[in-house]
């Protein structure tokens, strides 16, 4: 029942073929079964699950509603405040903080909603992090093959959901920390519009460039997830939002009205076989024959970097100052570079970021989607260093967000769609819109898990 989707489980639990207790029972053993492998976890809510399970159960027996996600388990990147435990953000330094006094806002949607918390998820430390690989809490594995990388930071979403261990995620992105473990774990990811979705109660990396969003098997409860936690929030400066437009019934209508074209020139270079092929694959399915130029994505990946560098170097200044012997060595010594950035560089990035993103939706007055790679390949192995592409020898870490950074330095709408390769590891192709237009990804993502194209099955297989 466990590897059902959110939308069957919903289903199964409101005609009374489960109880959420039961479903929530059965999560929990599939955790303490499959985690000591695959690590996704460092805090299971087994309490509160079991509560909010019972409130669930209550209000079906007495006729009531309890949410379009009724009893889905679903668990969170520890970098989401969840009251009564300290947000870790992946950090050793954060452990010892106070514990938080209240839920991050999507966290009390989701729960409105009638989904069920199980608790807080691996993540790369301070989510400056593309391989899953915590120094302090371990490296998340990918279900798929223990021995690969679930991508990261939001790695122990990946894992859980790919693993069956939960229906549901919500992770962030910054520069690509949900479409790379999406992309490595085989997964359905979103990384909304910037400002769509509330950031309240997430601890922060880089403000000018965060966002949060949700990990599903399928697109359908993406766009579930999704409508749940539309709408604005005064908590969250960001976060005002256009009114929320259900999407989820929008989802296969079909795409006749929507011109999808595929990106050129920086996205067909950089990468592997296995993530042209994808992209090949993705725009055969849906015919798309036009090819566009996203302008100078080269120098905003570049510009993305200083502005990550630079905010997140003055957000942990203090701690640099203080603790720098328990930082992960390679995330201190990329902060301390930040540090180091002259002004100058930070402000030019800006600029540049306003001039790109007015470039950019030139593009989508032409076309609605654009298909991208997610990952330039597929997940690399645990402790892998360096990664060859096109014959080249490149360091893996820094180049695993080519294709990501430079479309969330302008916080387009985004899901990753997931590409099953026979006998292979899996890989996501990137589908894009202009602002605000959630609808469009999800509607292009439906359809390619319609079309049996893009597919996200749970990995049931013990561990």
């Amino acid at each position: 029942m466990i590897g059902l989707t959110a939308q069957n489980l919903v289903a199964s639990i409101k005609r009374r073929e489960i109880s959420a207790t039961e479903l929530t029972q059965r999560a929990l053993k599939r955790i303490e079964a499959s985690d000591p492998v695959l690590n996704a976890f460092t805090d299971v809510t087994t309490e509160r699950a079991l509560r909010e399970a019972a409130a669930v159960d209550r209000k079906l027996a007495a006729g009531d509603d309890p949410g379009p996600l009724a009893g889905v388990p679903y668990a969170v990147k520890n970098l989401f405040d969840i009251q009564g435990l300290p947000t870790l953000a992946g950090s050793k330094i954060n452990r010892g903080y106070p514990p938080a006094r209240r839920d991050a806002t999507l966290i009390q949607r989701l729960q409105a909603a009638g989904a069920v918390l199980l608790g807080g998820l691996n993540m790369g430390e301070y989510a400056y992090d593309f391989t899953g690989e915590n120094s302090h809490y371990g490296p998340t594995r990918n279900p798929h093959d223990p021995r690969y990388m679930a991508g990261g930071s939001s790695g122990g979403c990946g894992a859980a959901v790919a693993a069956a261990q939960v229906a549901l995620a919500l992770g962030s992105d910054t520069n690509g920390s949900i479409r790379v473990p999406s992309s490595f774990c085989g997964l359905f990811g979103l990384k909304p519009t910037y400002g769509r979705l509330s950031r309240a109660g997430a601890f922060p990396f880089c403000t000018s460039l965060d966002h949060l969003g949700p990990f599903a098997r399928s697109a359908y409860d993406l766009a579930l997830a999704y409508d749940a936690m539309q709408g604005s929030d005064p908590l969250d400066p960001a976060c005002t939002t256009p009114p929320p437009q259900p999407v989820f019934p929008q989802l296969g209508t079909g795409l006749k009205d929507l011109r999808i074209a595929v990106a050129n020139d920086y996205f067909a270079h950089g990468g592997t076989p296995q993530a042209y092929a994808a992209v090949a694959q993705v725009a055969s399915a849906l015919r798309a024959t036009h090819v566009v130029s996203l302008p100078e994505a080269a120098r905003a990946r570049a510009a993305a970097f200083v502005v990550t560098n630079c905010e997140g170097a003055h957000l942990h200044l203090d701690r640099l100052r203080q603790r720098a012997a328990d930082f992960d060595p390679d995330v201190r010594d990329r902060l301390l570079a930040g540090a180091l950035m002259p002004a100058n560089w930070y402000l030019q990035a800006q600029r540049f970021r306003h001039w790109y993103h007015r470039e950019v939706l030139k593009v989508f007055e032409q076309v609605d989607v654009v298909l991208a790679p997610a990952t330039p390949c597929s997940a690399p192995e645990i402790g892998q260093k360096q990664l060859v592409i096109e014959g080249v020898t490149v360091m893996l870490r820094p180049n695993i967000g080519i294709y990501t950074q430079p479309l969330s330095f302008i916080g387009l709408p985004i899901v990753a769609a997931p590409i099953q390769e026979a006998g292979g590891l899996p890989i996501a192709v990137q589908v894009i819109a202009a602002p605000w237009r959630e609808d469009r990804v999800l509607r292009v993502a439906a359809e390619l898990e319609n079309q049996g194209v893009a597919a996200s099955p749970a990995v049931l297989r013990d561990f």
